[in-house]
């Protein structure tokens, strides 16, 4: 076996990612790779259960939408009604102030497909246009919370010296307005976006509005990509589960932090043994007006084709959902990548999602050690004062420059 010496500069990788330079990588790569490459001690050679699965295995949306009815859309507005009138800001939104008896239950069951089904599902028939902005926002938190419970900080500022924590994400183009100079994430302009995780355990997407065209959403399952990766390609499995350099971007305290791509936990008395792959591509290979900063450690040649061999074989396997105004997605982002295609939007058909991260403490997974502080800053101690969920589009923190 050849050996490999790091190059000091960053690999010939973006964020889209280029098959054929995939292709080249590999073939440059062959010489440097053991014969007989294992996975990393303890690592399953197989996992199971219907968490694998491929677009091939779904043959009708029924198969992963839940279709509100005229009692549920009935409920949900006096849900709301309800909510209202205590006169309480939005982060008092809860399963006790936003009752819903007989939809709840129904809701609990889709959160038992989360955690150990199929891993997401789609809520379709809210009646958007039915509403104003805001009270579109209580209705997404107050069915939410019977699905998941607890909200994510999306990004967290201090006002006046009191703790601002932003609950809600607008996913919307701003490339044509003031601040399209300072996006650094593609969820804020129309381009595809490539199969990637956020932050936590729950990612939910409310469509208030499509595009004139495109936009498909795209979802595989880490954990049919995993079991390819062991089977064929177990050197890339080690290099997954190698530290990354993760990019601070400007922070001078802490330039970059150091951890895997993928963890893997062993199984408990209370919990199965589980694999879960946390990862942005764009943190590698930077977008737009946010490039990797050239102060830290570059990837490495085996890291660049760990990344394209991640988003080619979720595209492989991966099922593309018909995204309808009202309906929304529900996914476990510890077990199935997401993605986006790219979009055309027009006068009145102008693509706008609202995102919300959410954790369900009945039905969580055991966070992986090196994600809890992540984790925390997520979920940890939000108080109802603290939260705010802004009407209107905004970059958040770390996905745009400064």
């Amino acid at each position: 076996m050849a050996t490999l010496t790091q190059t000091q500069t960053q690999p010939d990788i973006s964020y889209h990612p280029d098959f054929e330079k995939y292709q080249l990588r590999t073939e440059r790569l062959k010489p440097f790779r053991k014969e007989k490459s294992s996975l990393p001690p303890g690592f399953p050679q197989q996992l199971t259960g219907p968490l694998v699965w491929e677009g091939k295995d779904f043959t009708d949306e029924k198969q992963w939408t839940f279709s509100l009815i005229e009692e549920h859309l009935e409920e949900i507005h006096n849900a709301l009604q309800h909510f209202k009138s205590l006169d309480k800001p939005i982060g008092h939104v809860s399963q006790a102030s936003f009752p819903l008896p007989t939809l709840a239950p129904l809701l609990r069951q889709q959160a038992q497909t989360l955690s150990t089904g199929r891993g997401f599902f789609v809520l379709r028939g809210l009646r958007v246009d039915s509403y104003t902005r805001s009270e579109n926002i209580i209705i997404y938190a107050g069915v939410s919370s019977h699905i998941a419970p607890i909200r994510g900080r999306q990004d967290s500022k201090v006002v006046d010296g009191t703790k601002q924590s932003s609950m809600l994400n607008h996913i919307k183009d701003l490339s044509q307005t003031s601040v399209a100079g300072k996006i650094g994430a593609p969820a804020y302009t129309t381009d595809k976006q490539v199969f990637h995780t956020d932050a936590g355990d729950i990612v939910s997407l409310f469509c208030l509005q499509t595009a004139q065209s495109g936009g498909e959403s795209k979802l595989a399952s880490s954990w049919r990509v995993y079991n390819e990766l062991a089977r064929t390609r177990p050197d890339v499995i080690r290099t997954l589960a190698e530290d990354w350099a993760f990019d601070g971007y400007g922070n001078k305290e802490q330039p970059y932090t150091l951890r895997p791509l993928l963890h893997h936990t062993l199984a408990t008395e209370t919990n199965p043994e589980r694999v879960v792959i946390q990862y942005a591509r764009r943190g590698f290979t930077g977008f737009l007006n946010l490039p990797r900063s050239k102060e830290i450690p570059p990837i490495t040649e085996a890291q660049a084709e760990a990344l394209d061999a991640l988003h080619f074989l979720a595209e492989k396997f991966s099922v593309t959902l018909d995204f309808q105004k009202g309906d929304v997605q529900y996914v476990n982002n510890l077990s199935i990548f997401h993605a986006r295609d790219g979009f055309v939007d027009a006068p009145g058909h102008e693509r706008h999602l609202l995102r919300l991260w959410l954790r369900d403490p009945e039905l969580a997974w055991e966070t992986p050690a090196v994600l809890k502080a992540r984790w925390d800053d997520l979920y940890k101690d939000v108080t109802e004062e603290e939260q705010v969920f802004p009407l209107e589009p905004r970059i958040r923190g770390g996905a745009g420059k400064a």
